[in-house]
């Protein structure tokens, strides 16, 4: 006779297993002034790079979390940190949010992605690089540089696991549009003919404003965006896995110098930076995903933490649970260590994790939903 209880017990643990294993791809951190974190288990350990950036970058490990490669938009880096043959020339900026994202190609395990995104809007614009890492003795070469997909964009920059859970969907904007292109990568290569959702907001005007942070939910559904300027908003939009459409844009209003944002592990809760104009107002806010209408969200908003720099950026969902902030210029790095909580429940610390003798600037590593 079949015990179910056991059959089920034993189902829970094979999926707690696979989840365990399969988070390896974000291991290791790379980001500011040649700082680095390491998650292994339940250690959390800072240490050192070859990157410098103001704000965007990218690293991808293993799914053991071995190192693979790192990179800042302009140079590429092996796991022995050093700079790969032809990694130096990427039209990424330093100084643009989401400079950068890695992505290995569907149904490969030597082939990998790099997509890099232009400073505020400029000529260089939303462009993919190839690495192969069977070359240079299995450390990696990059084998095409600067494949063009569209110009201009904004900084914004992600990606979502397809509802087939093998191919990818890379997220950009349109600049002085409110145009969403997610562009398919499949076993076939990297589609150049994206889907457009013209969708919520324009992105335009003066081209600071395509500063700002685009990710996605834990399960890929939801998108949030910040859009900054004096005079600047979070929003949230839906997103379909299976078409690559955006739709039903939530916009939440005023809040000045907005730059990163998170959802929390579950879902249910999204945090966004702001800064204040000209900085000096560092806040988290977090807002209530489950409060119900858009008008019942944008009304749950609540400064969940307020920070001593001048200026904080990115907000990053780490392996161990915590979503860690960038302060601008600082050896430590602000921690939210209860993020599912409601309100100050969720815990922000300031100087929740110090990093040696290196620090930290605007932004945290960039990583694809879904790995």
């Amino acid at each position: 006779m079949i015990n179910f209880r056991y059959l089920a017990a034993a189902a829970l643990l094979f999926i707690c297993s696979f989840t365990a294993s399969a988070q390896g791809e974000k291991s290791n951190w790379f980001f500011g002034k040649g700082a680095g974190i390491v998650f292994s288990g339940d250690s959390v350990t800072a240490t050192g790079s070859r990157l410098f950036t103001e704000e965007g970058s990218a690293s991808l490990s293993d799914k053991d979390g071995n190192l693979l490669l790192y990179t800042n938009g302009i140079t590429v880096w092996n796991r022995n940190h050093r700079v790969m043959p032809n990694g130096n020339g990427l039209m990424g900026g330093k100084s643009s949010t989401q400079s950068a994202l890695i992505i290995p190609k569907p149904g490969n395990d030597s082939t990998f992605y790099i997509f890099t995104t232009d400073i505020q809007a400029q000529s260089d614009g939303l462009r993919y690089s190839v690495v192969d890492m069977r070359k240079a003795s299995g450390f990696g070469d990059i084998v095409s540089r600067n494949n063009f997909l569209i110009a201009p964009a904004t900084e914004k920059l992600t990606a979502v696991r397809h509802s087939n859970n093998l191919d990818w969907w890379v997220i950009a904007h349109r600049w002085n549009s409110n145009g969403y292109m997610a562009f398919l990568v499949s076993a076939d290569g990297v589609s150049v003919q994206p889907v457009l959702s013209n969708v919520g907001t324009v992105h335009g005007g003066p081209n600071r404003k395509a500063i700002g942070y685009l990710v996605p939910s834990p399960d890929g559904t939801k998108l949030a965006a910040a859009l900054w300027d004096a005079d600047s908003n979070f929003e949230i939009l839906s997103f379909d896995r299976s078409t690559g459409k955006v739709s039903d844009p939530i916009l939440l209003k005023g809040y000045e110098e907005a730059y990163g944002v998170v959802f929390s592990p579950d879902g249910t809760k999204l945090y966004g930076s702001a800064n204040g104009v000209g900085g000096g107002k560092a806040q988290i806010i977090q807002f209530d995903l489950s409060a119900g209408s858009p008008d019942a969200i944008a009304k749950s908003a609540v400064v969940v933490g307020t920070s001593a720099s001048p200026r904080i950026g990115a907000l990053q969902l780490a392996p161990d649970g915590k979503i860690y902030v960038a302060r601008q210029d600082n050896r430590y790095l602000g921690v939210i260590s209860n993020p599912n909580a409601k309100g100050k429940a969720s815990t922000y610390t300031d100087d929740g994790f110090h990093l040696g003798k290196y620090k930290s600037d605007l932004g945290l590593p960039n990583f694809a939903q879904g790995f």
